[in-house]
């Protein structure tokens, strides 16, 4: 009877683990099928079911061409679904794993695309905060990313949108600068000032905001007692900048909000 008893018991423990298995209907299919399943989630939105599929693709099928467009293509997910990191770390493993690739310069396009679109989004949570308290990092790395892409690969058809936004973020880089130095004129804060006005003169010389910048120098050295430096500053403002208005009055912080200069 014990022996009945037990061969029961066994019975019913190999069903109870049966229906504990973890269903996966994706078993048994193609490559073919993961990739094309996997494609129609990320172009409907279903970024988290996207990622999963590409995820198993890659671990079934590690080589050939639909492995490494899965690979783009998950950076790509990452970046639609918000999630900028592992967008990032996507891109630059595709780059290490597949620089010869003929569509890698998308993957250098998509990294400056990220860093610039995480950047933009920033503007929200720092509104009304003092930029000198942050430091444009995203903006900088996405200058270099799309940098890299222009140098390594100047005829991709990425490359003129990139320049476009490299011209924008150098712009908003130089904004940066010249509105810390502004943030240490208010407070008189008057050799930081000048330091980061040098650097905007120096560093974004083909931006709008050199010309404030030597027009805070010519002020914010007046202020220090540095006459013959405030003097030199001003002179360089007209030998480059003859119709200046700070060449009649003096410069004076605006009082305008930090995020202007994106714009």
């Amino acid at each position: 009877m014990k022996r009945y008893v037990v061969a029961a018991m066994l019975v019913m423990g190999l069903a109870g683990c049966a229906t504990t298995e973890t269903y996966d209907e994706t078993r048994g299919w193609t490559v073919e099928k993961l990739y094309s399943e996997a494609r129609d989630e990320l172009n409907s939105g279903n970024y988290t079911r996207a990622v999963k599929l590409y995820e198993t693709l890659e671990a079934r099928y590690p080589y050939g061409r639909y492995a490494q467009q899965a690979e783009m293509d998950l950076a790509y997910t990452h970046y639609k679904d918000n999630e900028p990191e592992l967008a990032i770390a996507a891109a630059d493993r595709f780059i290490k794993l597949h620089p010869a690739h003929p569509n890698v310069d998308y993957m250098y396009y998509l990294k400056g695309l990220v860093y610039y679109n995480d950047d933009q989004g920033m503007l929200s949570k720092w509104a009304g905060q003092d930029m000198s308290e942050r430091d444009p990092k995203a903006a900088r790395e996405s200058f270099l990313a799309f940098r890299e892409l222009t140098t390594r690969f100047p005829s991709s058809k990425y490359s003129a949108d990139a320049l476009t936004k490299m011209n924008r973020l150098v712009d908003a880089l130089g904004g940066s600068e010249m509105h810390v130095a502004r943030y240490y004129m208010k407070r008189g804060a008057y050799l930081a000032a000048t330091n980061r006005a040098q650097g905007v003169v120096k560093e974004y010389s083909n931006t709008k905001y050199p010309e404030e910048a030597l027009a805070l120098m010519v002020t914010a050295y007046d202020k220090l007692g540095m006459t013959q430096l405030s003097g030199d500053a001003k002179r360089v403002l007209a030998l480059n900048y003859p119709k200046s208005a700070y060449l009649t009055q003096p410069w004076t912080v605006e009082e305008m909000p930090w995020w202007k200069v994106w714009k």
